[in-house]
């Protein structure tokens, strides 16, 4: 039987460890990517026989995206990534001088960036949320993560900016409680969440998924779905669709564009803004029904966790390593520091024995990732060649 990881090349010659950074692309989906550029070819690239066919794979892929996200494919707009599928919805929703936008402190560089931007061109005020230091199980975090949240949210609170999985400390977080505490809020805050990490590893699927109960849901293809980086798709609410406005308009974002007609789409396709690259999404779908193909959802994420909490019980066996968080994670994310190992030292060591893994910033550490790809033996492999590093270092 071919599995996943059988159809992977970059998984021969390496043990990898990096797919919250970017998925290894199956050999079928490359080979989807490469097809529909040939048919794109024989029909003619700006031909009436083309567009029916762009159509159909975008639609598609549209479908089986919300299928994944427990929404309706209405709800959906394609971006290039994760940032600017979160940026061009907010840069949409009506401000107020004042407004104040609560950001966790857990956040990625890029969203945080363009919401202090956003903040400085509006004269909104910033806020923080403390929830990077919840790394006990996940019942304690979840009440950690709604305590801080009860502290800081205010009368001008109006979004708080939340990711699903911490892209740094591996932690979960409590995105539908969240979102009913908001609910209740006389402001009823937005709520933006970064889902750079969760999809293709935490199951969403269903009415009452985060992606569901979020106002702004966005994801990526090409991390733990193994789809073609430059593809990415964010959730919108229908209250948000609602009170928005485009941002980046361009001819997708309109009805009828062979008409001259000015009006933007009803749905959540007004953010998306023109020309992009089809042949990705025919990837993508390629890389879903891969995924799908090689285990349920739910048996997929019991997988991801099986590997991950090898490899967090192996570091508590090892002197001097130590797991930022103190319980067996809940998705594929294990940061770890090493003794007095720098992360980017103990990273390019690891390189150069031909394990890859990542140094996060902030907090400063080493990240491993594991998915369905990721076998014992490379688990066991990466906790002896650590173990004879120490060992090395005396």
């Amino acid at each position: 039987m071919t599995t996943l990881r059988d159809q992977m090349p970059a998984l021969a010659n390496k043990t990898y460890f990096n797919y919250g950074g970017q998925g290894p692309l199956p050999s079928p989906s490359l080979e989807a990517i490469h097809a529909t550029w040939e048919l794109i070819q024989q029909l003619g690239p700006f031909s009436s026989a083309v567009w029916p066919e762009l159509d159909r794979i975008n639609g598609r892929l549209r479908r089986h995206l919300a299928q994944w996200l427990g929404v309706g494919p209405h709800r959906l707009a394609f971006s290039e990534n994760v940032t600017a599928g979160c940026v061009l919805p907010l840069w949409g929703l009506p401000w107020h001088v004042g407004d104040e936008l609560l950001i966790s402190d857990a956040e990625h560089p890029g969203v945080v960036a363009a919401c202090r931007e956003l903040a400085r061109r509006q004269h909104l005020v910033i806020a923080d949320l403390p929830v990077q230091q919840q790394l006990g199980d996940q019942a304690s975090s979840d009440q950690g993560v709604l305590e801080s949240l009860e502290r800081r949210l205010s009368g001008r609170t109006r979004l708080v900016v939340l990711s699903h999985l911490l892209w740094n400390t591996g932690q979960l977080m409590p995105i539908r409680a969240v979102a009913e505490r908001l609910a209740a809020h006389p402001n009823h805050p937005w709520l933006l969440v970064d889902a750079a990490q969760s999809l293709g590893s935490v199951p969403l699927e269903g009415p009452e998924s985060a992606a569901a109960v979020a106002d702004i849901y966005g994801c990526t293809g090409h991390k733990w779905c193994c789809g073609p980086e430059g593809l990415g798709v964010v959730a919108l609410s229908e209250r948000l669709l609602q009170d928005s406005r485009p941002t980046l308009i361009g001819w997708r974002s309109l009805c009828d564009e062979q008409r001259g007609d000015s009006r933007f789409h009803g749905d959540a396709r007004r953010f998306e803004v023109a020309t992009s690259c089809t042949p990705l999404a025919a990837g993508l779908e390629r890389s879903l029904q891969l995924l799908e193909a090689e285990a349920k959802a739910a048996d997929r994420l019991a997988r991801i966790r099986q590997r991950s909490g090898q490899l967090w019980q192996g570091l508590q066996d090892l002197p001097g390593a130590h797991t930022l968080l103190s319980s067996p994670p809940a998705a594929g994310l294990v940061s770890f520091r090493l003794g007095s190992h720098s992360a980017a030292a103990l990273v390019e060591a690891l390189g150069q024995r031909g394990l890859w893994l990542r140094r996060l910033p902030e907090p400063d550490c080493v990240r491993a990732c594991t998915h369905v790809t990721t076998t014992a033996e490379e688990v066991t492999l990466l906790l002896e060649t650590l173990a004879e590093l120490i060992r090395a270092a005396g």
